[in-house]
């Protein structure tokens, strides 16, 4: 064996006999870490000293739980706001998202534009839009071009003072998130946020409405929430039909016809009052048996 192979040899070794690095476990990245943080192990992402980064991420539903409206954040372009600014007079659809997200967080804001631009429903005339961002880091500038992007997209830029994009800090989005029922994870191995997708519609007094799961939000869903949740004071005749032929189904977080269930219902009455009837009818001719007998 020549001296260069022999060194080489030795290095690895050396190299091979150091205890790999653990990675830190930790609830999410600190303020002053980079987005970009280089996250712990990349190349044993598939090993089985890998927790599971969905563990305890889930969504669970609070109906009827109050908003923190004294919470702080700043608006988009850097005020400090109370959270109840945006409460008080309509109803209010709210995203939990982080702006610089790179996938799920996006098909979220993108379904959210979708169904508003079908409803016949106007942004900061019938109901307000506001966007939460869950991650500290994020500031201002990100909320800004965020707003930009998908008040773009939704085409009517004079619905603007409807659209709005907060940033804060981790006391003020821990509150939300618990109020909510948010829970997700800060992932050390890919350095992004594991989390559930929904929105959420609020009544003009900041109590928890209606969950919407997924990232498609059927518009027909999306009215009837916020026609609830205003107490009916948008919408109209035709609305208020629809909400007595429909009622909302917490486990698929839609609204779901109600029409087969009157049909049994008014089917389960017909088949007791037949079998009412009959048993009437053979007790009578009991009767008058017995009476024809003495």
């Amino acid at each position: 064996m020549n001296k260069f192979a022999y060194i080489s040899g030795a290095l690895l070794l050396a190299q091979l006999s150091l205890p790999r690095p653990i990675p830190a476990q930790n609830d999410g990245p600190t303020l002053n870490a980079p987005r970009n943080a280089p996250a712990g192990d990349l190349l044993n992402m598939k090993g089985v000293d890998r927790p599971s980064a969905l563990s305890g991420v889930t969504i669970e539903q609070r109906l009827n739980s109050q908003l923190p409206l004294d919470a702080t954040f700043r608006d988009e372009y850097g005020q400090t706001v109370q959270l109840g600014k945006y409460f008080g007079k309509r109803p209010v659809v709210l995203a939990l998202v982080y702006y610089e997200c790179p996938m799920l967080c996006t098909q979220i804001l993108n379904g959210m534009v979708r169904a508003a631009k079908v409803l016949t429903f106007t942004p900061g005339k019938d109901y307000d839009v506001v966007a939460i961002s869950f991650d500290a880091r994020e500031g201002p500038k990100e909320a800004l071009a965020k707003k930009a992007i998908y008040m773009k997209d939704y085409g009517h830029p004079e619905t603007a003072n409807g659209w709005h994009f907060l940033t804060g800090g981790p006391n003020a989005i821990k509150r939300v998130t618990d109020a909510v029922g948010f829970r997700y994870k800060w992932d050390v191995y890919t350095a992004t946020f594991a989390h559930a997708s929904a929105i959420y519609v609020l009544t003009p007094d900041g109590k928890l409405s209606r969950y919407f799961y997924g990232i498609e939000y059927s518009p027909k869903d999306m009215r009837l929430g916020l026609v609830e949740a205003s107490k009916n004071k948008i919408g109209n005749a035709v609305d208020q039909v629809l909400l007595f032929c429909y009622h909302f189904d917490p486990t698929s977080a839609k609204y779901t016809f109600i029409a087969m269930d009157l049909l049994r219902a008014a089917g389960a009455a017909t088949v007791l009052a037949l079998g009412g009837f009959v048993f009437i009818m053979l007790r009578r001719d009991s009767r008058q048996k017995g009476n024809r007998a003495a």
